[in-house]
């Protein structure tokens, strides 16, 4: 299940301090905080297909309801969300996402192994970039496109005190929050190939794929080996993937954005 909670982060106080008790992080962890549970008959389907289809898009009808299993993730603390509708566009039915000074997301909860299924693909397009943006910074922690994906906690990858601060986490809301997250952005301003932790917590590494404006309005196709990504950011072997989002929020600027994403999937 997605939490709850007063603000935008499920983690709060027992894991971080006040200051990072912002959106960013709960929509990493609302993200993940997820149903372990995946239909055997689907994943024996998408494994002798050597693809998972994450979020076909394209199957559904403009103007029609999202995909089984794609659900809105708000956030209690603000009001004014981010629109997202299924719109035709190039010939194809993707995601249109409006924000207006506003936050929220669409998440998918699926339980994927990264080391079978390493190679994750998508595409995007958008309309803007923000002036204020700046994945350096808290108040500029806002996006145009961000894909999140999110890692099931795993014990053996914490040691003693991190531990206990995942226990407290548990006793409180019934469910372990996520080990870590990587975030795929449309930056505005860091140079393409940064990888830099989130301002609020480095549990969750950003990666931005595209950056300013030489390639608006035009749709873009993303390719990334998100296990050798996660290796990277948190040297280690990551553990299961427990879900995949797509946000585009513009709260901490104030700004507007429109994005629009295609389908997404995992290959082997």
């Amino acid at each position: 299940m997605v939490f709850e909670a007063s603000r935008k982060s499920y983690l709060g106080s027992a894991m971080f301090e006040e200051d990072m008790m912002r959106k960013k992080f709960l929509a990493v962890s609302g993200c993940a905080l997820m149903i372990q549970l995946y239909l055997p008959s689907l994943t024996i389907h998408a494994q002798s297909q050597g693809i998972i289809e994450v979020g076909k898009f394209s199957a559904a009808s403009p103007g029609g309801t999202l995909p089984p299993g794609w659900k809105p993730l708000t956030f209690k603390k603000i009001e004014k969300h981010t629109n997202y509708t299924l719109v035709k566009d190039d010939h194809t039915v993707v995601v249109k996402a409006v924000a207006e000074a506003s936050a929220s997301g669409l998440t998918r909860e699926i339980k994927i192994n990264p080391k079978e299924y390493p190679i994750v693909q998508w595409r995007w397009k958008i309309t803007n970039i923000l002036k204020k943006g700046d994945v350096h910074r808290k108040d500029g922690d806002d996006y145009p496109a961000r894909i999140y994906i999110t890692f099931e906690y795993d014990a053996s990858k914490l040691g003693f005190f991190e531990k206990a601060k995942y226990q407290m986490v548990k006793l409180l809301y019934g469910e372990y929050p996520p080990l870590a997250a990587i975030n795929y952005i449309w930056e505005s301003k860091a140079p393409v190939g940064t990888m830099v932790p989130n301002p609020y917590t480095d549990r969750v590494m950003m990666f931005v794929l595209e950056s300013g404006s030489a390639k608006l309005n035009q749709w873009v196709n993303e390719e990334r080996n998100v296990y050798e990504d996660y290796k990277k950011a948190f040297g280690e072997e990551p553990p299961m993937i427990s879900g995949v989002a797509i946000m585009t929020d513009t709260d901490n600027t104030g700004e507007s954005a429109t994005a629009y994403y295609g389908d997404i999937s995992f290959k082997k």
